[in-house]
């Protein structure tokens, strides 16, 4: 199936990138990158030959009558994308993660030009919610690691007073160059960022249906996240509910029980990993989940979506192992 990627030259392009490669069953036809337009695909990676096509500009990217689309694009740009006909679209951005319209000025900074349009797109996590039609909004990887370790327990846990604590490596923040993401700022370092305010937030009460504290972290780390989530059970099974909602899946792992996650064996994978514990000293219940920001955050999970839509068997061209270290 003939595909084409939107915004490649960024970490999720690039990651998307690797994985239509690898994919039996896609044909790239269109590198879309509009700083990179006109150059060869070895302008991005010198190991990238001369069987690709040339970069394109991401609009002329969409004109070559193509049957997947990748939209890599921030969100900004994606929200004004222009859907093919009898296309399948992954949007990776968070332009169209949101039903309403309106909560885009306060949460991603711009008003929505397409907000009418919002209730075309559904918003897929294969493992929880697959997609329901060619139009796919890709979950954010702070919301992907969240809602893995939440949905299944939501109405056994006492929706007020969750707390989501997040770490996250410094390719969450994307390529582009800016004070925070320079090494002199990472390196042996931990920070809070966007406290309160992060646009992820909103996407993880939509998924739920109530809000949680939620407070994301930069770790000194090139990718990889984690989230802790601390809740009230108000009924006793939760890894009942964790096993029962994920013993079908082949990229998320219920832990056995006293098994941490960790951000080693998840990092360059397509994988999930999550665990519950009890803290001895209050009864709540703790739940946490690992992944990679740039996989299952992102471009893993959206070939995952795609897989789907396009009737393929929905592993295909992941990467569902790591490295024994």
């Amino acid at each position: 199936m003939r595909a084409a990627i939107l915004g490649t030259a960024g970490y999720a392009g690039q990651e998307t990138l690797d994985r239509v490669l690898a994919h039996p069953g896609l044909e790239l036809v269109a590198l879309g990158s509009d700083s990179l337009a006109g150059r060869p695909a070895s302008a991005l990676d010198v190991r990238l030959n001369g069987h690709l096509p040339a970069f394109v500009p991401n609009g002329e990217a969409l004109e070559g009558g193509v049957e997947l689309v990748l939209s890599c694009l921030g969100a900004e740009e994606s929200a004004l994308l222009d859907p093919p006909a009898d296309a399948v679209v992954v949007d990776l951005s968070g332009a169209h993660r949101l039903q309403d319209g309106r909560a885009y000025a306060d949460w991603y900074g711009f008003d929505h030009p397409r907000a009418g349009e919002l209730g075309a797109w559904s918003y897929a996590l294969p493992e929880l919610w697959p997609p329901t039609g060619p139009l796919i909004a890709n979950p954010g990887c702070y919301a992907t690691a969240a809602l893995l370790a939440l949905a299944p327990i939501a109405d056994a846990i006492e929706p007020t007073g969750v707390v989501v604590d997040a770490k996250s490596g410094v390719s969450g923040a994307g390529r582009g160059l800016k004070a925070s993401s320079h090494a002199g700022f990472v390196l042996e370092n931990l920070t809070p960022y966007r406290v309160g305010t992060h646009q992820h937030a909103p996407e993880i009460a939509q998924a739920l249906g109530f809000p949680v504290c939620f407070v994301p972290h930069l770790l000194p780390i090139r990718r990889g996240l984690l989230v802790t989530c601390y809740v009230q059970a108000v009924e006793d099974d939760l890894r009942g509910r964790l096993e029962d909602a994920y013993g079908g899946a082949t990229a998320v792992r219920v832990l056995p029980e006293g098994v941490v996650p960790e951000l080693a064996r998840v990092q360059g994978t397509d994988t999930a990993e999550v665990g519950l514990f009890e803290d001895a000293a209050t009864g709540r219940a703790i739940v946490v989940c690992s992944l990679d920001n740039l996989g299952k955050g992102a471009a893993g999970q959206a070939i995952q979506n795609a897989n789907l839509a396009l009737g393929l068997d929905e592993t295909t061209g992941l990467r569902l192992t790591g490295v024994l270290v």
